[in-house]
């Protein structure tokens, strides 16, 4: 290592004083200015995770749906999955160490990771459109370089585009070409190989309007558009020429105020959807002939995936596990009526992506979905030889059309990580290929009425949760207070749980009446806020 090189380009990405974050789920998510030393250590992270794993590692400069003076950054695994865990630790340290202490730091996660400085490092990084993302790509690369490493930089993507090239690369292309335009053309081929076998043509069907959060999504979805049948209207809105990312728009915006987006004129009945700032979540929605407003969510999403699926999984015959990995966060509604009408059996997990990505694996067919619309399908290596086989060698025609139909969704769905590009395309395909409209899709099931409040606690810490967040473990007579106070409604639950990175507590809960799940909602933050701890004011109704 070169450590002279490491002090003079340190300097020039100075860590502001007293400043510490850390690595979450999301990466480093934090006001763009403060965020230049951490972007250039995520550089020197990314080489040596590079050299001790053998692959590329792609890097991407995004804060999602935050504001568009935030930003952040996040690292790619070779497969496109996420950061190791263990990893998650060595970008914490890296990012707060001082700057005297750099080169000890880097030396130290040499030792414990066993990573050998001699070897090659391949980094590829992708940005998102905000005013600072470019410069701070900018300083990635001057931390991969620092240590030696090879890097391409994909400039303008989606945080889905990043993990899939990353995923192609690492496997010498079996997932795909590792550039933008093999992306395109492998889902559009997937895609128009699914709607060929469609029998309802409707005009109408086809019309889809979407919300880009003024993000990255209008930009690819943009120059996606020559690749797609001419059936297939789409129509771009919140494109970013006008309007500041993700403001009064967006997946995020959508789903937590339960309205539609700025920018968009919606007439009774159109299917129109939402991307978030960086194309990885997708919500559905559509205002009935009264006006009213209804939005179709991750859960939602899942149900219709998962009935498509168990429908051609039956007819291939063979004897895949199928399940839905969903959080504690999913409408009680969709849970029944996956184990209860289709008879797919549900796994709750801890929130967020990594846990439901890892459950998801453990099945044939596992779908995983938050109700924020974050999800995919992942397939087992087993699975997916055995339907490739099937549209080979397979005589019966039902069978084989249906493997055929297994082999195109497989090949349409980004299973590397949620996608909004992706699932949007496979959402468009099931609806199109079962001849179903939106209002028949939101009439599977209607969502329980629910909602969710937070609380300042002066110490989120004294919150543990079992079961999946379901029960708070402390403080001690929490639990027995919010099971007195579920008891008191209909088809009611509720659950706390602490947020990840401030001192908030989160509040969930459902009943039969939205009355009765705002009233649940507002008792259970009362009995937060007096045994954990609140705040300020206690909670107002």
């Amino acid at each position: 290592m070169d450590s002279e090189a490491l002090r003079k380009y340190s300097a020039l990405h100075p860590k502001p004083a007293g400043l510490t974050l850390q690595y979450g789920t999301a990466g480093f998510r934090s006001k763009a200015e403060q965020l230049d030393h951490i972007v250039f250590r995520m550089g020197l992270l990314a080489a040596l995770r590079s050299k001790a794993v053998t692959a590329t590692i792609g890097i991407m400069v995004t804060a999602s749906h935050n504001p568009e003076e935030d930003n952040g950054v996040k690292l790619v695994d070779p497969l496109g999955e996420m950061l190791h865990p263990s990893w998650e630790e060595y970008a914490t340290q890296l990012a707060n160490a001082e700057e005297q202490e750099l080169q000890k730091v880097v030396t130290e996660i040499c030792q414990k990771a066993a990573v050998n400085l001699h070897k090659d490092a391949s980094v590829f990084i992708g940005r998102d459109t905000r005013p600072s993302s470019k410069k701070l790509s900018q300083s990635v690369i001057d931390g991969v370089q620092v240590l030696g490493g090879q890097y391409h930089d994909y400039g303008l993507v989606t945080t889905p585009q990043l993990h899939y090239v990353v995923c192609c690369q690492n496997t010498q292309g079996q997932y795909g070409k590792a550039t933008v335009e093999g992306y395109y053309e492998k889902l559009s081929k997937a895609f128009m190989e699914l709607i060929k076998q469609s029998h309802c043509s409707g005009e109408s069907q086809r019309h889809l309007k979407i919300d880009c959060a003024n993000g990255i999504g209008a930009l690819k979805l943009s120059e996606m558009k020559p690749y797609f049948p001419q059936e297939v209207l789409i129509h771009i809105y919140n494109d970013g020429t006008k309007e500041k990312l993700n403001h009064l728009c967006g997946a995020d915006f959508v789903k937590v105020h339960q309205k539609p987006p700025g920018g968009l004129d919606m007439k009774p009945n159109e299917r129109c959807c939402s991307f978030d700032g960086d194309a990885d979540r997708i919500v559905y929605y559509y205002k009935d002939t009264a006006g009213h407003f209804h939005l179709i969510d991750g859960d939602k999403i899942a149900t219709l995936i998962s009935i498509f699926l168990k429908e051609l999984l039956a007819k291939v015959k063979q004897n895949f596990k199928m399940a839905v990995v969903q959080t504690a966060y999913a409408n009680g509604n969709s849970t029944r009526y996956l184990q209860e009408t289709l008879k797919v059996p549900v796994h709750c997990v801890k929130t967020g992506v990594k846990h439901l990505h890892h459950k998801a694996q453990e099945f044939d067919v596992g779908v995983y979905f938050e109700a924020n619309g974050h999800g995919t399908v992942l397939f087992s290596k087993a699975a997916e030889t055995k339907i490739r086989q099937l549209v080979k060698e397979e005589k019966d025609d039902d069978k084989r059309e249906a493997a055929k139909m297994l082999e195109n969704m497989i090949d349409l769905i980004n299973q590397t990580v949620g996608d909004a590009v992706s699932d949007m395309l496979v959402i468009e395909a099931i609806l199109a290929l079962k001849g179903l409209t939106v209002q028949q899709w939101d009439a599977l099931y209607a969502d329980l009425p629910n909602r969710l409040l937070k609380v300042q606690v002066a110490d989120r810490h004294v919150i543990d949760t079992t079961d999946a967040e379901r029960r708070a473990l402390t403080p001690p007579g929490l639990q027995e207070k919010i099971d007195a106070l579920v008891k008191k409604y209909k088809l009611s639950r509720a659950f706390v749980r602490p947020s990840g990175t401030e001192d908030i507590v989160r509040i969930y809960a459902e009943a039969d009446t939205q009355e009765n799940a705002d009233a649940l909602a507002h008792e259970v933050s009362l009995a937060v806020f007096h045994l954990a701890g609140g705040k300020g004011a206690p909670p107002q109704p």
